[in-house]
């Protein structure tokens, strides 16, 4: 009975935060294209922030349970429906590509600061709702950052691939554009395959940390000092 309690609490404390960084991600993204140009997006739906609307079977739910119960709720990775973007209907695609590509992460960036901010509520809740509240409102800080942080990573198709794509000159962001079509697997290997072979070896290759659990980590404290918030 208490090993389903503690799942049924991992659960809860994580989906609510998974849920809604994933997809308002997403809605960011569709929101800045039409504001610049493009209505693809918002003649499809999909310029709303009803997580709903974004939400891939798999990516959303799925992978992200089975990693989070797998794992004891120390792991997590996750997707939602890529929000489509025609980069030619913008007003000025080459800027205007680096605007929309940043939306995503910029939106991660505020919903972890409103997460954080929001921990000075705790005091006025009551003691049962309030600590349940605390692990829901960290683990939105945690993954907003990681989600945010990870898709600045300049390889396309990550968001931070095509800001970069944007703001180099064309004669390096071309070559880096057309590593798109390679780009999940580059990321695959980086998150999977590299701490495997580490582990394999002896030899520490947890990639992932370095790039991003250790950034975000940095972010996190920041903004919590920014926030008078202690112990985090």
């Amino acid at each position: 009975m208490n090993e389903f309690y503690d799942i049924a609490y991992t659960v809860s404390v994580w989906a609510l935060p998974i849920l809604l960084a994933v997809t308002l991600h997403e809605a960011a993204h569709g929101w800045v294209a039409w504001k610049l140009g493009d209505n693809t997006a918002r003649s499809l739906g999909r310029v709303t922030f009803n997580p709903l609307k974004h939400i891939d079977p798999f990516g959303t739910v799925i992978l992200p349970g089975l990693l989070l119960l797998g794992s004891g709720g120390k792991f997590m990775f996750g997707f939602a429906k890529p929000v489509p973007v025609n980069f030619w209907n913008l007003r000025s695609p080459r800027r205007d590509m680096v605007l929309v590509a940043l939306a995503g992460p910029g939106s991660n960036l505020m919903m972890a600061t409103a997460a954080i901010f929001l921990l000075h509520l705790l005091p006025h809740l009551p003691v049962e709702i309030a600590y349940w509240a605390r692990d829901n409102l960290l683990n939105a800080a945690w993954i907003n950052l990681i989600l945010g942080v990870f898709n600045m990573l300049p390889l396309p198709p990550l968001d931070g691939g095509r800001v970069a794509v944007g703001l180099l000159p064309r004669f390096l962001g071309e070559p880096l554009a057309k590593l798109e079509r390679f780009g999940i697997f580059i990321i695959l290997g980086v998150l999977f395959i590299l701490p495997w072979i580490g582990d394999a070896i002896g030899v520490q290759l947890n990639v992932f940390w370095w790039l991003v659990g250790e950034p975000a980590l940095f972010i996190l404290r920041f903004i919590a000092q920014m926030a008078g918030i202690g112990g985090i």
